[in-house]
């Protein structure tokens, strides 16, 4: 997280995705503000409050606007479902009230995405995570009590339901190859976790691609993002944190990560040459814990 700024609460960021819908509904139409606030009853500081997200939408008021501006069929249910979900606590709460509400609201948009962009400099990224993997890194954390595990890694493979939704979003994940070599866990950890990540490179709706690290510096030098694009409201990019992750929505910060992903992309090895690099490693790892379980 860049120093002043802070994560915005997850009702917020709902509020504005809603509000942003309506605005597209809205001009689709071609209603303006100070129609539809005639149409409605409502003052225009009331339609205002409701595009920008500095009013709670009531299921109601929603449903009135969407009249007004002739959105039906699945359009309709969607956003007014999102309104239902205005100040309700996400799915997560089943695995525990102290996860962080920012992994609530990430989990929220990886739902909604069409496409999700992830580099990784440092770890394999949690989509792609298995579970021992996964609880080697949060045991490491130094952070996170011993009690909050089990909900942690419950939460971080819970994810990975987006894997199996219809529709899906495309995922591309662009991982440096140092991530490979790190032993999170130790050999029999590593080499079940990249053939993970192997068997899930091959999935048509994912694209996994290495940064050698014979590249030298390369443009995500700065740190690990997510850029997650929907079908009708702003891209978001993903900073995670220590104690709290933060997301960014302005188009000259979009437009930065866009063209870091871009440039990463560039550095990038293939698919193939991806994978072979991928199983080489595996392979090797899985010799070593053979040697060493011929030993015992």
């Amino acid at each position: 997280m860049l120093p002043g700024q802070q994560s915005e609460p997850d009702s917020t960021i709902r509020s504005r995705e809603l509000g942003d819908a309506l605005r597209a509904a809205m001009d689709a139409a071609k209603l303006t503000g100070r129609g539809l606030a005639k149409k409605l009853g409502w003052s225009q500081s009331q339609v205002s409050k409701l595009l920008t997200g500095h009013r709670t939408a009531d299921e109601v008021d929603v449903a009135s606007f969407l009249a007004l501006c002739g959105v039906v069929g699945e359009k309709r249910t969607q956003l007014l479902a999102l309104a239902r979900e205005l100040g309700k606590p996400g799915w997560l709460q089943q695995h525990g009230s102290k996860l962080p509400e920012q992994l609530q609201t990430l989990i929220d948009h990886e739902n909604k995405a069409v496409a999700i962009k992830h580099f990784e400099g440092l770890v394999i990224p949690g989509l792609l995570q298995t579970d021992a993997y996964a609880r080697e890194l949060l045991l490491r954390s130094g952070s996170i009590p011993a009690e909050e595990i089990k909900g942690r890694v419950a939460a971080r493979l819970g994810r990975q339901s987006l894997f199996a939704a219809d529709p899906r979003p495309e995922f591309t994940f662009l991982i440096h190859e140092l991530v490979l070599h790190l032993p999170v866990g130790g050999p029999e950890v590593m080499s079940d976790q990249l053939h993970h990540l192997l068997r899930m490179s091959v999935r048509p709706y994912i694209s996994v691609r290495i940064i050698p690290t014979a590249f030298g510096a390369h443009a995500g030098i700065v740190g690990s993002f997510q850029l997650m694009e929907f079908s009708d409201i702003r891209p978001v990019v993903y900073l995670e944190g220590e104690t709290s992750g933060l997301f960014l929505e302005e188009k000259p910060e979009i437009e930065t990560y866009r063209q870091v992903f871009a440039a990463l992309t560039e550095a990038a090895l293939d698919e193939g040459q991806s994978r072979d690099l991928i199983a080489k490693l595996a392979t090797d790892l899985y010799a070593d814990r053979e040697d060493h379980d011929d030993r015992e």
